[in-house]
Parts: structure tokens; sequence; C-alpha cells
């Protein structure tokens, strides 16, 4: 029976093998130790707050070790674990307790006053802080599973249930929650750890959200799976990462490309020892090739990969000869994973030509929660997930990644909406009409222009636009520039022209160079 409790099965096999070194603290963890760590964590659930099989944790914190115990615990327990965006708004959080019914939240110290704030707007059967309570009814973590047993529960999870919701923006401007089941992120790890060829002494680094689809299953998942260790960072510090990757002799390691850009314009990129590094791999948004000839001159092996929140974040694989040889490819699909490339009328489109990128397997997600609209957009009646990203094939049957069928922009490796930040601003007194685009930034890949139409004899300043949207939405959604219009050019249908709205903006930019 094929479930997510990839840390039980991997701890009966290796309990003495060191499953995770984090960071902040030094401390070191065996898989055991990790197991037992989750059991308890399962035992809180369960027999302190009362909570069954099927009812949904949230959980607001960044990297850190109960974070993993939680997720593990939703592998033992049945219990489906809803990560929550550490840089999202009350607002925004508020929507997502509601909509996933969440019955209890584990939170971080740092965001207690977020909690109080949502404590008002929701009610929940449990409260409990990780670092001491915002209120003295909370459980407090720590101190509640110490006198827990780590025996395992009697429950039986089967492949179709649900290990997580994983909360992505849509373009109907509120957040979805993909409905991830155990067969999804078990069928991750293996085939992650057999396509990409990990290795039980392969060492890995954390440094992305943990509340993330990439964080949880991109490295940590395939290589608890293949036996190896991971390196959790708390966060993002491009001096402290190369650091940890010279010193605890990592082999393999993922990134965004924003975060490749931050880490070669770092001092370590020049002086850290790389020998023991197998290659580095990047995701979640196309990757320059100057940024991978600069990791390669550095005497590394760079390759791309591609994946989404619904289909699981790994879907292609290549080797380290052929991403030398097919620069800019992702490669070719994980084994039993099938694609298609397809035109607007659902036929395929031959090698060498743009399509659409449709994929189906074992890795697929089961949907989205509470949105069978939005499901059956997605997930055609023969399984196949369209994914609204263009693709191309060569004909050796490598992919090549050509941009978004949909005006989605990607900056710094995360996924942003304008459809969300749209419904936003025109809660705006002063806005009668707006329509967000993404353009190109040198760092962060792409960042969010506003247009926007004020309301007549309204002067608002875009300082004041932007302060409002700081307050709704985290601050990476907020438009790096506001530009004004009398109107929007808009299609006899109204929908608005954005490809004339991004040209406006390079004219402009290119009379201002």
């Amino acid at each position: 029976m094929i479930t997510a409790d990839i840390l039980g099965e991997r701890a009966r096999l290796t309990p003495g093998k060191t499953a995770l070194v984090y960071v902040p603290t030094g401390e070191r963890f065996t898989y055991q130790q990790m197991n037992e760590r989750a059991s308890r964590c399962a035992q809180l659930w369960t027999n302190v707050c009362g909570l069954r099989k099927g009812d949904r944790v949230g959980i607001l914190a960044n990297n850190r070790v109960e974070f993993l115990d939680a997720f593990c615990a939703a592998g033992k327990s049945g219990i489906v674990l809803v990560p929550l965006n550490t840089r999202y708004t009350p607002h925004e959080l508020e929507y997502i307790l509601r909509d996933s019914g969440m019955q209890a939240l584990v939170y971080e110290g740092e965001f207690a006053e977020t909690v109080l704030g949502l404590r008002k707007q929701v009610a929940l059967s449990r409260w409990i802080a990780l670092d001491g309570p915002a209120d003295s009814q909370d459980l407090v973590y720590a101190h509640s599973v110490a006198a827990l047993s780590a025996a395992p529960l009697d429950v039986r999870c089967e492949p179709e249930d649900l290990l997580c919701l994983l909360y992505t923006s849509g373009t109907t401007g509120k957040p979805k929650g993909v409905m991830t089941p155990h067969r999804m992120v078990a069928w991750n790890g293996y085939n992650t750890a057999v396509s990409w060829q990990l290795l039980e002494s392969d060492v890995s680094p954390v440094f992305t959200p943990l509340y993330h689809a990439g964080g949880l299953g991109a490295f940590l998942v395939p290589v608890w799976t293949i036996g190896g260790t991971i390196v959790l960072h708390r966060g993002f510090d491009a001096a402290e990462i190369w650091r940890t990757i010279e010193h605890e002799c990592c082999t393999v390691v993922l990134g965004v490309p924003t975060i490749y850009k931050l880490l070669m314009e770092a001092p370590g990129f020049q002086t850290a020892d790389l020998r023991r590094v197998r290659w580095f791999i990047s995701g979640g948004a196309p990757l320059p090739l100057y940024l991978m000839e600069a990791y390669q001159k550095r005497g590394v092996e760079f390759k791309q990969g591609y994946g989404l929140t619904e289909v699981g974040v790994n879907c292609f694989a290549m080797t380290v000869e052929d991403s030398r040889r097919k620069p800019g490819s992702i490669g070719k699909p994980l084994m039993f994973t099938e694609a298609r490339l397809v035109d607007g009328s659902g036929r395929e489109v031959p090698a060498g030509e743009v399509g659409e990128l449709l994929l189906r397997g074992p890795h697929v997600c089961k949907g989205y929660w509470n949105n069978p609209q939005a499901t059956a957009a997605a997930l055609d009646a023969d399984g196949w997930f369209h994914t609204g990203d263009l693709a191309r094939k060569d004909e050796d049957g490598f992919f090549y990644i050509a941009g978004r069928a949909k005006d989605m922009l990607i900056s710094g490796g995360v996924n942003i909406y304008p459809a969300e930040i749209e419904g936003e601003l025109m809660q705006h007194p002063a806005v009668q009409d707006a329509a967000v685009v993404g353009v190109a930034h040198p760092t962060w890949g792409e960042v969010g222009v506003a247009f926007v139409v004020l309301r007549p004899a309204r002067k608002t300043p875009p300082e004041e636009l932007a302060e409002f949207l700081a307050g709704r939405l985290a601050k990476y959604k907020v438009p790096k520039e506001f530009l004004f219009l009398e109107s929007l050019p808009r299609t006899p249908y109204g929908k608005v022209v954005k490809g004339e709205l991004r040209e406006k903006y390079e004219k402009q930019r290119s009379a201002k160079a």
C-alpha cells in the first residue's frame, strides 16, 4: 500500500542515517529521531486535539524542524496539512482558513500578531503555538509533545487520501487548494529519485520556503526516499548557503533562477569549494542561459527542470551529458509520465512546433478543493492536466518551455496572478479600471506593472495605491510601477488587450533610456 509516510519507511530501513541538519542550531537528526518527532506530532493532533483522519490543520511558520514534524505527521495520521504562505496578509489568510474548513492552526511566534487578528475572524477548535502562545489557552507545542508516546497510530491511509491542500492563486483572483493525495507525494519521491538518479550519499540544502510545493516536494521527499540528507536553512542567505554547501559537502542543489542570480553575485560564488557538488538544478521559471554558463565556468554541472504544484514539482529529467548538448531544455518526461503538446483545438502538434503542455500520470493531483469548475477546466476526462504553459519538443524528444499561455507572471520563481491584484485594486475608491501585466526585470525575472484608470476628478498618487495593496496582499504581489491611462484597450468582448499595455510600457522605458 503506497502512502506518503516516506519517513516511516526510511526510518525502518536506515534508522541511524542522518536525515536532517538544521543550519540555525547545528542540530543533526537521524531518520529514527525524525520519525519519533513526527509520531509525537501525530499523537498531539489526534489524542490531545481530538482531530481525525480528513480534518485540516494549517501551519504558519518559516522553515524549521517542527514544520517537517507536521508534514510527516500528516503522512502518518491521515490529517490534511494546509501550509500557509508566511508573506500573506491576514486578509488573504482568512480566506484560506475558511475555504479549507481548517480545524486547527500551528503557528510560529513571529506571526503571533497575525494570529490574533485571525482569531477575531475565524473560529478554530485549536491554536497551537510553536514559540509561546499569543493566548493563554493555546497549546504550546514543545511542552505538549514532550510527554507523548512515539508509538504509531492505528490509522490506515489510502493512496487517494489527501495529504495536503497546497493553495495557489488562480486566475479568478482567489487562491485554489490543490488536492494533493498520498499517492502523488509518494510517486514524486520514488520517480524523482530514480529518474534523477539520486544517491543515498546525496546531501541537499533546502533554503526555499517549505510552505511552497517546491520546498517540500522538489528535493525533500525524493532525497528522503533514497535515504540521503537534507540540510535545512531557515531562509535565504547567500553567504550562509555557500558556507553550508562547502561545510556539509552538499552534492545536489535546487533553486530558482532569481536565487541562482543572487548566489552568483555573492562573494562566496568565486571562493566556495564545489568539488562535491554533482550538479545544480533550476526550476520555477525559465532559466537564462548566461546563468547556466556562469556556473559551468565554475566547474559544476547545471540542469533545468520543470513542474507545477498540480502535477508534482518534478516532471522532467535529463542527464548531465544531455544538459550540456541541449542547453535550455527541461529534458524528457520522468518515467511513466506522459506529455503532449496540443494546439487550440486539442490536436497534437509536430516536433518543433509550440503547443500547450499537457501531462498525465500518477503524479497528477485530484483537482481543486471545493472548486469543481476549476478542476474541470484543468483536468480533463482522460486524466490530462492542462498546464497553461507553452512548449516545444525537438526531434530527440527533449522539451523546451516557450512561454505561458495565461498572463501569469513569475517573479523570483513565485507565481503571481494579475487577476488577484486587479481585483484588490478595483476596491480602491479612486480606481475605475485596472490591469496588471508582467515585464522583464534583470533580478526577479518579471515584475508587475499596473495600468490604472482613475475615477473622474480623482488624483491619487502611485504611493497611495501601493500602500493600499500592501495592506491586502503579500509584498511581492504589489506592482513595482503604476501608470495612469484615460482608458484601457479592450476587445469587442471586453477583454483587456494586455499586449498593447506591455508594448506601451516598453516604448516608455526605451524613451527614458
